[in-house]
């Protein structure tokens, strides 16, 4: 059973407009609302491919019940823990260029009865052979290491567990020590490089993050899916370094193609495919998430198109 966790949920309003201008007026077009947070479009790719998943977390108020029938809408199963606060909405405004300014609310505060309850949830799934997937910021109210403390109570009873985090909350979910780390991480490449206070820069080359990734690997995590925007992304597990070059899409959005990658790798996982066809999905996956609207998935169709069209070469 897959399980996705997505602790600050989102109802995702996308709108565009010709030219975004601080400071004036500026009127926005073809606007959509869609049920959001990363987890939420993790499930939401592994169901176009086929596969199931319970997407769980956090709603709350008028916004929360609009997000758990966006969920129903998009025939998704979903088990969330209800809260007090009022779940987020958050703003992305793509202008004709294609470019993507993000307005995100900070989302609600959660008590620690209602952390609780969610911890209650996730071990009433079960754990012992497993998948659940962390993902996105952490609400007010958590503790920046919630994602610690879950990950070593659902490693520890046998499940396999896939962050997708930055920042403190990443941090300290890696000391969490080999036994109690998230199995499967997918950074992008400022999240890396912040992770090990490096500064980023022109010179940062493949040769610079490929090592990064396999200190990662050294704290215990198997695979370190890294993923590099229009230059692609690494794969990097003691089964070696592997590079896919990012296919060439007309890109409306890049808004969840990382969500998609994670959602393919993990339904690839599930299904038992083997290692490269995993890479290879989550490339079409993700490249395919670019070409729609908001933060809609890519259709199953178009997946297997672009999947023709993926390389992944092992470098080392």
């Amino acid at each position: 059973m897959i399980i996705t966790v997505t602790l600050n949920p989102a109802l995702d309003k996308t709108a565009r407009c010709d030219v975004l201008r601080p400071n004036a007026l500026n009127r926005l077009r073809d606007v959509s609302i869609d049920a959001g947070g990363k987890g939420v479009n993790v499930s939401a790719m592994i169901r176009v491919l086929g596969g199931n998943s319970i997407a769980t977390g956090f709603a709350g108020g008028g916004a929360g019940e609009e997000l758990i029938a966006g969920l129903a809408g998009k025939g998704l199963e979903h088990d969330f823990v209800r809260i007090a606060s009022v779940t987020r909405t958050n703003l992305k405004v793509i202008n004709d260029a294609g470019n993507v300014t993000e307005l995100n609310e900070p989302g609600p505060e959660i008590t620690g009865e209602e952390f609780a309850a969610l911890e209650k949830k996730l071990a009433a799934f079960g754990t012992k052979g497993n998948t659940f997937i962390l993902s996105g910021s952490l609400p007010r109210g958590i503790k920046s290491d919630a994602y610690k403390k879950l990950c070593g109570t659902l490693r520890q009873n046998g499940a396999e567990v896939f962050l997708d985090a930055d920042g403190e909350a990443l941090e300290l979910a890696l000391d969490a020590g080999p036994d109690a780390v998230p199995c499967f991480l997918k950074p992008n490449r400022y999240e890396l490089l912040k992770l090990f206070g490096i500064q980023d820069g022109s010179e940062i080359t493949e040769a610079v993050l490929s090592p990064l990734c396999v200190k990662l690997l050294d704290k215990g995590v198997s695979l370190v899916c890294l993923s590099l925007g229009h230059e692609g992304a690494l794969f990097v597990s003691r089964e070696g370094i592997r590079r896919s070059p990012a296919l060439p899409v007309t890109v409306k959005s890049t808004v969840g193609a990382g969500d998609s990658m994670v959602g393919a790798l993990v339904y690839g996982f599930e299904n038992g495919l083997p290692q490269e066809h995993c890479f290879a999905l989550a490339m079409a996956a993700s490249a395919g998430a670019c070409t729609t609207e908001g933060t809609n998935p890519p259709s199953r169709f178009l997946v297997d198109e672009l999947l023709q069209q993926v390389c992944v070469q092992k470098i080392s």
